[in-house]
């Protein structure tokens, strides 16, 4: 697939993210994101420009299936405990102690209280690790342990945190190996587990307006509030609408039909929240957050020329379409996302 610059090498286990890879035996979250020197001016001249050789410019931090099972038991606390304390100490998380024993912030403990220590298999986070490549490193669908941990918005893991892994699903006799390598990964994994998980008060990245070397263990800014409105990220007739199709299946956004190689402009500012070709269905993949909950989408890209962390401006050249992924003709796929439900892009952009 021409996908360039080859933004991941190996595959995922997103930022990207988004996030966010996968080593190749497993797909998990191993490789460099890598990315051309930009040319001077990012507008419309950068489609056609000559791009040098690409330079890693993230690699994302591997992950190890080594988790730790733990009995179900109950643990008598001592002075000086803390919940987290505890939760070393028995190898469980302290937010699966705190549900199984009904605490709430700032989790005081009593000394001589006792603890139900809730069994299972416990994965310690390391620094740098994303959502998704956990998933991936276990073969476990990402929304199954944002699930069983009760994790919620804006679902950054922190370093030293013991995530809960459910088991494979019933009736599921394949090999870790197997199921790893079967792996997949969409839009939702993406945005949800695609930053990586950083210590305590570790200092969060600013974006970029150009590429640039960002370390792996740290969770990139994203825009608060939305600047304005939507615009066409390329102009064609439009193949298929937001909703469901004559086959059954759902659209999320639109399909737009577009020459290979036509520039894909970004729908408004924002910062890239994921820029790789590892959602298998889109192929070459752009997401882009606006703040304030927006997120766009753009898929089966031909080239991508943005990277993870880079800060965009509305009608900037973020890519190249063509039919990468699960794309017949060259096209793009365009999705608008408000707090992750897919919107009809057709009711936010401009009329034809």
């Amino acid at each position: 697939m021409p996908v360039s610059p080859r933004l991941l090498v190996c595959a995922l286990s997103l930022l990207l993210p988004l996030t966010a890879c996968i080593p190749q035996q497993a797909e998990r979250d191993t490789a460099a994101i890598s990315t051309p020197t930009p040319p001077p001016d990012l507008g419309a001249d950068a489609t056609t420009a000559r791009l040098a050789e690409p330079e890693p410019v993230w690699t994302a931090q591997q992950v190890v299936p080594n988790a730790r099972i733990v009995a179900e038991s109950s643990y008598v606390v001592h002075p000086g405990d803390t919940l987290r304390g505890v939760g070393n100490r028995t190898g469980a998380g302290s937010e699966m102690i705190a549900k199984a024993n009904d605490l709430s912030p700032p989790y005081a403990l009593r000394v001589g209280q006792t603890l139900a220590i809730p069994g299972g298999r416990y994965h310690l986070v390391a620094e740098g690790e994303t959502g998704i490549a956990i998933a991936a490193a276990y073969a476990v669908p990402w929304r199954r342990i944002v699930e069983a941990n009760g994790l919620e918005e804006p679902y950054v893991l922190r370093r030293g945190q013991r995530l809960l892994l459910p088991d494979a699903p019933a009736g599921d006799a394949r090999s870790l190996e197997q199921r790893a390598a079967a792996f997949r990964i969409d839009i939702d994994d993406v945005l949800t587990g695609g930053q990586p998980a950083a210590r305590d008060n570790a200092p969060v990245m600013a974006a970029s307006s150009r590429p640039r070397p960002l370390p792996s263990n740290a969770p990139i800014a994203q825009p608060t509030a939305f600047a304005g409105s939507f615009a066409w990220p390329l102009r064609g007739t439009i193949l298929s609408r937001f909703g469901p199709g004559q086959s059954g299946s759902r659209n999320n956004g639109i399909d737009i039909a577009a020459p290979a190689g036509t520039p894909i402009r970004a729908s408004a500012d924002g910062v890239v929240a994921y820029a790789g070709d590892k959602v298998a269905v889109f192929g070459g993949l752009v997401l882009i957050n606006h703040g304030s909950g927006w997120v766009s989408a753009y898929g089966h890209a031909s080239r991508v020329d943005v990277v993870r962390g880079q800060k965009v401006t509305k009608g900037q050249v973020i890519g190249l379409s063509g039919d990468t992924g699960y794309a017949s003709k060259p096209k793009l796929h365009f999705e608008l996302r408000k707090d992750r439900a897919p919107v009809d892009p057709l009711g936010k952009l401009p009329p034809a």
